[in-house]
């Protein structure tokens, strides 16, 4: 059993309060014309923002103190529980349809999207796998596919919402793991071009998404439709300059850009607080990435190096897809960003997420 170390990473914990703060700030300040609207309450947002923070912060207090081996004894069933939420939200009177996706479950006044949770249970299932058949995995019958099979199922189910961003995430997360525990090149090279070719089938299969695509590539051929998002979004960070128009000055968030509040949150930061402000959001996650790779370098065990290796990689390739949304360097998925946008489902996961890397940095040494 490996030896504890007393004391988390007090630093890791600055960087995530930091970003909880900002984003707080933030959601107020972006959502604040639109729930008065709404809702006749600035606050409405900015309340269940603060609630979702500090019931994700009891549970990565608390889920810091429960040794991270725990995770290695439920991670089958914690898998199954989500595949099973993964059903019933796909039916009719269970699952909420939000946005043309039915990806929710709601819970007297509040929701939770199962597949948010799905992430975080199949870095674990996939930490406990790999670190268990390590010798399998160069093989790809007896490793590679067991594994990828397991991710699949999942990313099909999620697709059935439909909700290709997240699924995009959990695929991610899963391959960058696999690929870390030992997996052979060949092998990735040759599922990606199978994955390449299912991606343009998916693309191909709903129109919206070619329209995103296409948005993507030249949002101003539909300026009103599939580009809107993206033009609005260029034209609050365009005039953010090197300082911003100040906190809470936005322009775009007067009901030009779509629910500010959520996936285009550092739209309104960047304009606001400028290239500086934006700078410095992405120095933070530098640092949180810094520190989750030092705890994976240290941990003591290889599952404990794969559940950090899942946590950090799911976090970096979220914020990489989110910024490159809404800076128009990709495709719009509808892709929170951890800690700032709005969100409590999103908000809850990568609280607990740290949690879990909290408890990984108090047995590693580095």
């Amino acid at each position: 059993m490996p030896t504890k170390k007393t004391t988390p990473d007090i630093f890791l914990i600055i960087i995530t309060f930091t970003l909880l703060a900002i984003g707080l700030i933030m959601v107020y300040s972006a959502s604040a014309v639109w729930a008065d609207y709404k809702f006749d309450d600035s606050f409405f947002f900015a309340k269940r923002q603060m609630l979702f923070a500090g019931v994700g912060i009891i549970a990565m207090f608390f889920i810091m103190n429960i040794d991270y081996w725990t995770w290695r004894t439920w991670a089958k069933l914690i898998v199954i529980v989500c595949f099973v939420l993964l059903v019933f939200v796909l039916i009719p009177g269970i699952g909420n349809v939000r946005n043309g996706s039915r990806s929710w479950i709601g819970v007297g006044a509040f929701s939770i999207q199962p597949s948010e949770f799905m992430k975080m249970a199949m870095i674990a299932f996939l930490a406990k796998f790999l670190s268990e058949n390590q010798k399998k995995i160069t093989s790809f019958k007896k490793g590679l596919l067991p594994a990828l099979g397991i991710v699949f199922l999942a990313f099909g189910m999620i697709m059935l919402q439909p909700d290709l961003g997240t699924g995009t995430v959990m695929v991610g997360t899963s391959v960058v793991m696999i690929f870390i525990a030992g997996a052979r090149i060949r092998h990735f090279v040759f599922l990606g071009l199978i994955g390449l070719a299912g991606f343009v089938g998916l693309v191909a299969s709903a129109p919206y998404r070619i329209k995103r695509i296409t948005s993507f590539l030249d949002p101003w051929s539909d300026p009103l439709g599939s580009g809107f998002q993206i033009i609005q979004s260029l034209y609050a960070i365009g005039p953010g300059g090197l300082f911003g128009l100040g906190l809470g000055e936005s322009r775009q968030k007067f009901f030009y850009l779509p629910e500010p509040q959520t996936d285009f949150i550092f739209a309104i930061l960047s304009e606001e607080l400028g290239f500086i402000g934006g700078s410095l959001i992405l120095l933070l996650f530098s640092l949180l990435l810094w520190r989750g790779i030092r705890i994976a370098l240290g941990a003591q065990d290889l599952f404990g190096s794969l559940l950090a290796v899942g946590i950090i990689a799911m976090v970096a390739i979220q914020v990489m897809i989110n910024i490159g949304v809404v800076t128009g360097l990709m495709p719009v998925t509808g892709i929170t960003l951890p800690f700032l946008s709005y969100g409590g489902s999103s908000l809850t996961l990568m609280l607990v997420a740290i949690g879990v890397l909290l408890n990984v940095s108090r047995y590693s040494r580095y």
